[in-house]
């Protein structure tokens, strides 16, 4: 299994950040200023998925001294970057680690609540259902920028997520409407 650090911020976006540990160093994906970070070796990089998931990448590349690559299209160590909007207000890759089939997206996929529709494990973004990004990997593990990361069976889930983000358009909006009710502070 892939050497992966993942940290989930407990609030309604359910922000999350990755360290990708490989045998030439750690890469941090769209993290969120963290204590653990510091505890981190051989930073190599940070890496911004989409354009405007700004989060604390420049911070803290600066203040480890290593690049911030905001939405690579040229590999990186053993990654490769995989398109999923080249729009003038939404400019996405996922990275795919093909060597441990690990799967990151930013936003095109999550598993925060109000991302999906019922029960669904992994879900299509709510503004990218109609028209779900084509990724044509088989991965062991998915790791979203919204929730916690799938571990296990997660080729399975992200073929049912992409093949039936259409029709689960209305449910993925009712979810989303509980989700934001059932937070704390609202009524």
């Amino acid at each position: 299994m892939a050497n992966v650090e993942e940290w989930v911020q407990d609030e309604f976006m359910e922000r999350s950040s990755h360290a990708l540990v490989t045998d030439g160093g750690t890469w941090l994906v769209d993290p969120v200023d963290d204590r653990r970070i510091a505890d981190l070796r051989d930073v190599k990089g940070v890496i911004q998925l989409l354009d405007r998931h700004n989060r604390d990448c420049a911070a803290i590349a600066g203040r480890l001294g290593v690049p911030h690559h905001v939405v690579p299209h040229e590999r990186l160590g053993p990654f490769e970057f995989l398109p999923i909007r080249n729009q003038r207000r939404w400019r996405e890759v996922a990275l795919w680690w093909e060597d441990d089939r690990v799967l990151v997206c930013a936003d095109a996929l999550g598993t925060a609540a109000y991302f999906r529709a019922g029960e669904e494990r992994l879900a299509v973004h709510p503004l990218l259902r109609l028209r779900p990004p084509r990724l044509d990997v088989q991965p062991e593990v998915i790791l979203c920028g919204h929730g916690p990361g799938i571990f296990d069976n997660a080729d399975a889930a992200l073929r049912e997520a992409l093949r039936t983000s259409r029709r689960r358009i209305a449910r993925q909006a009712v979810s989303a409407v509980r989700a934001w009710r059932s937070r704390p502070g609202t009524r």
